[in-house]
């Protein structure tokens, strides 16, 4: 579902990282990583698929990161390089995912969801009072953020977080295709139905996010695209506007800044969310429709 990718862009989980990346397990990760170029010749896209949030034994991606790092003079991110870690950003949020003149979240969301959240809330240690104040889509973020923090699960060990350093310390030029506050206004302009059945999936999720969160991860290293998209996108069908609010309409917002980076022959390494790639939809879709070549990147293993 949309839901659960963005609140993965846009969760504020701080949890410190240290020590050693473990050695990987299981069968060698072959990344979500795809080339686009024009037909005749020029600039070279390399669509890297990422997660928003990872743990630490996520670690060391798929070769084709790497490889496409080193072939690339410039990275594009959903959000320019640090937005991610700006403090106006909090108090942004706050300030969208508040109620004024006195309305509270239990008078809007009603007895049953109401009850279903002071359980949630008990459970982790969470004072339902403070989240009274709070729009549906907040509160859907602070679950979401929470529970990932408690798989170890953090956007400092982001695919994101992870280039932009790299990008900083090799002075690589790095840009966003959006801003923080379109992001947010993602949330902040649905419409309250909508947000109350965000929160209300949300919830549903809980219990089975650990498992859920491990098996798309494990299809993200692979890059299985069909299994993904079942897996974000399976209750989608329910509320189709909401496909077209948080990927369709903004992968196609998209395309026109991307076509011109190959037109001027640029190499550029670019980062978003792997939801972006799947369905009709999907950036790959988009530059296969508009005569570009797609292709998966699978560079030969290091000897």
């Amino acid at each position: 579902m949309p839901f659960r990718r963005l609140l993965l862009s846009l969760a504020l989980v701080a949890v410190s990282a240290c020590g050693r990346e473990p050695a990987p397990s299981g069968p060698a990760p072959t990344g979500s990583v795809w080339v686009v170029e024009a037909p005749q010749g020029g600039g070279r896209l390399y669509l890297c698929g990422t997660i928003h949030i990872l743990r630490r034994d996520d670690y060391p991606l798929a070769p084709a990161y790497e490889s496409a790092y080193a072939d690339t003079t410039r990275l594009v991110f959903e959000l320019p390089p640090g937005a991610g870690t700006d403090a106006a950003l909090g108090a942004r949020m706050r300030e969208l995912g508040r109620y004024g003149d006195g309305e509270t979240l239990e008078n809007r969301c009603g007895p049953a969801l109401w009850q279903r959240l002071k359980q949630w809330g008990e459970k982790r240690g969470v004072p339902v009072a403070t989240l009274n104040g709070c729009r549906p889509w907040f509160v859907s973020l602070l679950v979401t953020s929470t529970e990932y923090g408690l798989l170890g699960a953090s956007p400092e060990m982001g695919v994101d977080r992870h280039f932009e350093a790299r990008a900083r310390r090799d002075d690589k030029p790095a840009e966003g295709l959006e801003t923080v506050e379109l992001q947010l206004q993602l949330f902040a302009g649905l419409e309250e139905k909508l947000q109350l059945a965000m929160l209300e999936q949300t919830l549903d999720e809980v219990d089975t996010l650990p498992e859920e969160y491990s098996r798309m991860i494990a299809a993200w290293k692979q890059g299985r695209l069909d299994e993904l998209h079942e897996m974000l996108f399976r209750e989608a069908a329910k509320h189709p506007e909401l496909m077209e609010i948080f990927l369709a309409k903004r992968n196609r917002a998209w395309m026109a800044r991307l076509e011109e980076l190959l037109k001027r022959g640029e190499r550029a390494m670019i980062l978003v969310g792997t939801g972006h790639f799947t369905a009709d939809t999907g950036l790959l879709k988009l530059f296969e429709q508009r005569g570009f070549r797609v292709h998966r990147h699978l560079p030969a293993p290091a000897k």
